[in-house]
């Protein structure tokens, strides 16, 4: 598709991002679906145009200097529509997106206009409009309304960390499973301490049990899960990524999970084609792929969709990396997705073209098109998504079309 000089044409193939009437996918498959749905939070804020870079924009290199990307020469970007490409960091999410299962959008962003990362994230993981509303997150709330019937497995959804997300907190059961930052308890120790809090405590024994249990179904399916030292810097994204794949590839594991990734910050010495961005988005990168391997067939009715709280200034700082943005891009893969595309309305970057002189405007609102993937992926309503998953949103309608017949 072409990009007029304009540049607000919307990268879109295959029909209208938006429409009125919807089936939902999980409804037309007579129960033969069995959806499983990732969300990656990359808390610290994502720079969208060093990840997936506009070269088809006259603007783009002279405005991101340094960090911009190149189709040209060493480190070259990864080409996906003669307009956009890709970070070479992201090669197998280039394999994923050229086999029609990976999807980018771009110039896209929460409601949230401020620079504060605690706020933003707050917004993002909430789905609330402003943040301090809620201590529930969206992701728990789009489990309770999902259609009855709906399959998310036994034990609940499966929250990543030391601590459950914020994104999927809520009434809602959820799993914990914390990859191994220190050695495992032996079996001994760990039937001791269950009698112990049996008697004491009931509530903490159940809970540590059902720890126990998911780190079992975690080792049973992944074999050697490394050592505590596999979970720091950047291969702790993989390592972490490979863990909840088997758990969630399990026939009894849950359907839904979230982790959140840490450190994408990058006030100072960012990089672009090469540098501590480049090694970032090769950790997320390996986590896609773990994804995919972990889930084998089951990859077929999989999404693993990665979203930040906001992005990052167009022109880069003093200390050769970038300052709180607005929008940025969010990336998503899996089998069910109609993929090989970017979707976006761009903006473009010609001065007067960015939001407040400094950033990539915002253009599409980050919820429409979580509302599109969870009603076309999960089944759940327009009427519940707006009421309960994304408060207060009744006037904006999911994005259509997302995912594959």
């Amino acid at each position: 598709m072409s990009h007029q000089p304009s540049r607000r044409a919307a990268i879109v193939t295959g029909g209208a991002l938006f429409a009125s009437a919807h089936l939902p996918r999980i409804a037309s498959a007579a129960g033969a679906r069995d959806p499983r749905l990732v969300v990656i939070v990359l808390r610290g804020a994502l720079d969208g145009l060093s990840t997936v870079a506009p070269i088809g924009d006259p603007d783009y290199a002279p405005l991101h200097g340094a960090l911009a990307l190149g189709a040209q020469g060493a480190n070259a970007a990864l080409p996906l529509d003669g307009f956009f490409a890709l970070n070479p960091a992201m090669t197998q999410f280039h394999r994923l997106y050229r086999a029609r299962q990976a999807l980018i959008f771009h110039a896209i962003a929460t409601n949230y206009r401020e620079r504060s990362h605690f706020d933003g994230q707050d917004v993002l993981e909430s789905g609330q409009s402003a943040p301090g509303h809620t201590t529930s997150g969206w992701l728990n709330r789009t489990l309770a309304a999902l259609p009855s019937g709906a399959r998310i497995g036994p034990r609940g959804a499966l929250g990543v960390g030391v601590t459950t997300p914020l994104i999927l907190r809520g009434p809602a059961p959820t799993l914990g499973w914390a990859p191994p930052f220190i050695p495992s308890a032996g079996p001994d120790t760990a039937t001791r301490l269950i009698d112990l809090y049996t008697h004491r405590d009931p509530q903490l024994a159940e809970a540590l049990r059902r720890g126990l249990e998911t780190d079992r179904m975690a080792k049973a399916a992944a074999g050697d899960m490394g050592r505590p030292a596999d979970y720091n810097g950047v291969n702790g994204m993989r390592m972490a990524a490979r863990g909840a794949a088997q758990i969630i590839a399990a026939d009894d594991g849950p359907r839904v999970a979230a982790l959140a990734f840490d450190g994408w910050d990058t006030h100072a010495n960012e990089g672009g084609a090469t540098g501590r961005l480049a090694q970032l988005l090769g950790g997320l990168d390996a986590a896609f792929g773990e994804f995919e391997q972990a889930l084998g067939p089951k990859w077929r009715d999989a999404i693993v969709v990665a979203v930040t709280e906001f992005g990052r200034t167009a022109r880069i700082n003093g200390t050769t990396g970038t300052d709180h943005g607005t929008a940025t891009v969010a990336l998503a893969a899996g089998g069910a997705l109609a993929g090989g595309r970017v979707i976006a309305n761009w903006p473009g970057l010609a001065a007067g073209k960015l939001y407040q002189d400094r950033d990539l405007a915002p253009t599409t609102d980050l919820r429409a098109a979580l509302k599109g993937l969870i009603a076309d992926h999960l089944g759940v309503t327009a009427s519940a998504l707006a009421a309960s998953v994304f408060p207060d949103t009744a006037a904006l309608a999911p994005m259509r079309g997302l995912l594959a017949a």
